[in-house]
């Protein structure tokens, strides 16, 4: 089967909603040609929609972080000392936090990608000359667009895995796996459209002479 035809029977079968149909079709090689569009077209869009309403920009990421990590410590709080004072415990109250933890952590990535606190050389860069501070630059996003391609794919593969099976979240009843593993292509989506955003920056910068490599501070604003 060709190339195209595989990229058609995905796109066929994300229409047709069929969990156990798309499972199947996301084993092909096609899946490549359609993550690496919808990684590059989503990044695209968020970085659009981030210009549009800088609001969204400046608090959407670190408010998922923010409410995920208070939820996490809210139901370890709140079950040891059930488990340890009433001698009763909620099924879940243990595989729920690790997965607030995977969706703050993602969106935790997309956020500092942003920020730039990511491995970056800086002391090493600043003394390039200015073509290779770029250069360097559009590697970066070169390798990050890569990186997010590949976690997309393969996560969308295990997410549609997950629904196909009907995976249910060990301590609940009805808590679906894929309901929160499909967390992770989007954010990494939007990790793509942070990566983007740096890199248009970066290209304004270049052109107007400003200073291409910054120091950057975790946890700065």
């Amino acid at each position: 089967m060709s190339l195209w035809s595989d990229v058609m029977e995905i796109l066929s079968a994300l229409g047709s909603g069929d969990s156990w149909t798309i499972s199947k079709s996301l084993s092909s090689q096609g899946i490549w040609v359609v993550g690496t569009f919808a990684t590059v077209l989503g990044g695209l869009i968020v970085t659009i929609l981030y210009k549009k309403f800088p609001l969204i920009s400046r608090h959407f990421e670190r408010s998922v972080m923010v409410y995920t990590y208070l939820a996490i410590a809210i139901i370890i709080f709140v079950e040891v000392i059930r488990r340890f004072v009433f001698s009763v415990q909620a099924p879940w109250s243990t595989t729920f936090p690790p997965v607030l933890f995977l969706v703050m952590t993602w969106f935790g990535c997309s956020y500092n990608i942003r920020l730039r606190t990511h491995l970056g050389f800086a002391e090493f860069r600043s003394v390039m000359s200015r073509r290779l501070q770029m250069g360097c630059l559009t590697l970066d996003m070169i390798l990050w667009i890569g990186f997010c391609v590949i976690v997309v794919v393969t996560a969308t593969r295990v997410t549609a895995n997950s629904a196909a099976n009907f995976q249910i979240l060990a301590g609940t009843d009805n808590f679906m796996q894929w309901w929160y593993l499909i967390t992770v292509p989007i954010a990494f989506i939007l990790m793509a459209g942070r990566v983007l955003e740096n890199w248009f920056e970066d290209i304004a910068n270049f052109r107007s002479g400003e200073v291409l490599i910054k120091p950057t501070v975790i946890g700065a604003d």
